[in-house]
């Protein structure tokens, strides 16, 4: 009688009694490190630990039960599943080891999910002709055959269709652009909010464009978000013939380089035209900021040209600025300039009045006010610059609020103010302050005192944000 550990079964069965279990715990501590580490291989681990080891413990049991009577049907069943798993756990790992990890910008990473995912079916197609032919002896060949006489009959009946969309495929696997992406299309500009094999969706101002991706392979199109430069906003703006262009053009220039979204460094370009046009180019970060910086840009122009004397789109009539309305706001103004009736009337004629826009910034860091600025009209915000372009804002000014107190000495402010709602404002010339302050000290004194009080509110709310000011500073609000 033969020794029971002579027998041909003996050693794969104690391969699986002990070696199922450890691989087990091998791979059960493989997933738990990999999942720690957030790694998307884990999903293939227990694909493995799962399926893959226990039916392949089962196929070799069974395999070396050849004494028994069992029909050899069953081994074949187990076979097939066991090729299975292995045919998904070899094209997991392939598609995790080429695309998952695939770092931005290589060219497994701009390889579109259509292509792999007809790449996977024709690769489990063949593994499963490879795996009924070894385990079922299947004569496979008579079906790729068919399967190629098939795809050439389909393929003539369907050329033009396929052919748009393997153009369209090929669009995508170039990817000249991504989610987010500005693209013009024949005259139309919008934002792509989605992308797949059939269309792309384009978000316009007039609603969504949904462009099969053959058109757009077949047409030019222009990426506005791969611009090596700066994005340009257009716009043409109108003035009377009798206003002085390089005057319409310092202030378009101010105006644009106000803008939220002017890119810092960029001077905008002004160009005359015929009959006091001008065209004005304005960097801006992005195309998403197009329409709100055209509506901002005219909008605050308009402040700017009845601040300046312009007159934007030919209006030749300023009914705000006018002789009764600055002397009703000088006579207003005139117990905290010390004015008696007889000087409002002096006063009156050397003053004006201004209105600025919401988001106008009145007051510019390091610059000399040329007059002081009472507010009429509106609030508006002070703050203080810091690093990396933040600031820290400090108080607010309100109704007989003063902006620009160091225009006397002569001083550049540290501080920013910026409208925050429409604000009207009584400007004083800093000439007519000169000769106010000589004959009133007390307006000296006034003045001296609200400085002082602006550079103490600036160093609490700086001390508060956490900013350090140097000893000896001499901050100017």
């Amino acid at each position: 009688m033969t020794a029971f550990w002579s027998q041909p079964w003996f050693w794969p069965a104690v391969g699986v009694v002990i070696g199922l279990p450890v691989v087990l715990l091998v791979l059960t501590e493989v997933q738990s490190m990999l999942e720690r580490r957030g790694s998307r291989a884990s999903r293939i681990v227990v694909l493995l630990r799962n399926y893959v080891a226990p039916v392949g413990a089962l196929l070799l049991l069974m395999s070396q039960a050849q004494y028994v009577n069992i029909e050899l049907t069953w081994t074949r069943v187990v076979a097939t599943l066991f090729g299975f798993l292995v045919i998904l756990v070899l094209l997991n790992t392939l598609n995790f080891a080429l695309f998952v990890t695939a770092k931005e910008g290589t060219w497994r990473s701009k390889i579109p999910s259509i292509f792999v995912d007809i790449v996977r079916i024709i690769l489990i197609i063949v593994c499963l002709a490879v795996l009924f032919s070894a385990v079922w002896n299947a004569d496979v060949g008579g079906l790729f055959a068919a399967l190629g006489v098939g795809s050439i009959v389909i393929g003539l009946s369907l050329q033009n269709a396929v052919g748009s969309i393997v153009t369209g495929l090929l669009l995508l696997f170039e990817q000249p652009f991504q989610l987010g992406d500005w693209l013009e299309v024949n005259g139309t500009r919008g934002r792509i909010v989605e992308v797949n094999w059939r269309a792309v969706h384009i978000k316009t101002a007039r609603g969504v464009l949904v462009m099969p991706t053959a058109s757009l392979a077949s047409s030019a199109f222009l990426n506005l978000s791969r611009k090596p430069s700066p994005f340009e906003l257009d716009i043409v703006v109108k003035f009377a013939t009798d206003d002085a262009p390089q005057q319409v053009i310092d202030v378009c220039m101010r105006v644009a380089a106000d803008l939220p979204a002017a890119v810092p460094g960029e001077p905008a370009t002004i160009t005359p035209m015929p009959k006091a046009k001008y065209e004005v180019e304005i960097p801006i970060t992005s195309p998403a900021d197009n329409a709100s910086s055209i509506k901002a840009f005219r909008t605050r122009l308009w402040y700017a040209a009845r601040r300046a004397d312009l007159h934007l789109d030919g209006d030749l009539t300023d009914n705000y600025n006018t002789p009764a309305n600055v002397e009703a706001a000088v006579r207003r103004m005139a117990p905290a300039l010390y004015l008696t009736p007889e000087d409002v009337l002096v006063v009156a004629p050397q003053a004006r009045l201004e209105r600025w826009g919401e988001g106008e910034v009145v007051q510019h860091p390091l610059t000399v006010p040329d007059g002081m600025r009472y507010i009429v009209e509106g609030t508006a915000q002070i703050a203080t610059p810091i690093e990396a372009g933040a600031e820290v804002r400090f108080a607010t000014l309100d109704r007989d609020d003063v902006v620009g107190l160091t225009a006397l000495t002569r001083q550049g402010v540290s501080a920013r103010v910026t409208a925050t709602t429409d604000l009207a404002v009584l400007f004083i010339p800093v000439g007519v302050l000169d000769g106010l302050v000589k004959s009133r000290p007390k307006l000296a004194r006034d003045i001296g005192q609200e400085i002082d009080n602006r550079r103490t509110l600036a160093y609490s709310a700086l001390s508060a944000a956490g900013v350090d000011v140097p000893p000896g500073s001499r901050l100017i609000a």
